[in-house]
């Protein structure tokens, strides 16, 4: 059994985060997004967020959010990260971890090789990176689209900082992601669901077991 932590992001609902920490993902998410099926107020986040035992992160997504939100979560919803899934630049990245005190993760989309170099200039900012894939042109959202990219684009590659692979994850593949890429951490959303916005516990369980399991070396093709 393999050390990898998991994160199940874009939870709404208190069965959902009993459901992640008793699988024994290392971090649950909160999404703070008015498109995202996912999204929820700040009032239902900090009840969510008291709830969540020791041990477990809380995180919180947020999309190109300027102070007056960041103010708003940060003061009311008992947070340990900060994840920006938006088009923030490394200066904003920074003006962030700044101000709030809090680490921050920074999503970066990858389609194909030109896009890797984000990578390298976020990792300098960062606390953590979260490999998604990028979202097809014009998708209302910036995550959470089911979709993944060439693992193969990044296995073996490391960066400065902690980084965590998304992007059309299920516990169907999860395993073959981590014996491809080497990713050490993994994130899940609509990958455990049963309808948008609505996690299934069995599927979370599952998730988490799967990532556990992994196999050390990727499956050989042809």
């Amino acid at each position: 059994m393999r050390d990898i932590r998991t994160k199940i992001c874009g939870l709404s609902r208190a069965q959902d985060v009993s459901a992640a920490a008793e699988a024994g993902a290392g971090y649950v998410g909160f999404v703070f997004f008015p498109k995202s099926p996912r999204n929820i107020d700040i009032e239902t986040a900090r009840a969510l967020a008291l709830d969540v035992p020791p041990g477990v992160a809380k995180v919180a997504l947020v999309v190109n959010a300027d102070d007056a939100l960041l103010d708003a979560i940060t003061g009311a919803v008992p947070l340990d990260m900060l994840q920006l899934h938006g088009s923030e630049s490394p200066e904003r990245v920074t003006e962030i971890r700044a101000r709030y005190g809090l680490p921050v993760m920074k999503a970066v989309g990858v389609a194909d090789a030109e896009d890797l170099s984000a990578l390298e200039a976020y990792g300098k900012v960062a606390d953590q990176l979260l490999v998604d894939a990028k979202p097809p042109k014009n998708a209302d959202l910036p995550g959470g689209n089911g979709l993944s990219f060439d693992w193969r684009l990044i296995a073996g590659r490391r960066w400065p900082v902690p980084w965590m692979l998304a992007g059309g994850l299920t516990p169907d593949n999860v395993g073959e992601a981590i014996a491809m890429t080497g990713a050490q951490q993994v994130d899940v959303s609509s990958g455990v669901e049963s309808a948008p916005g609505i996690k299934d516990a069995g599927r979370i369980a599952a998730f988490v077991a799967a990532a556990r399991n992994a196999p050390k070396k990727p499956p050989k093709l042809g």
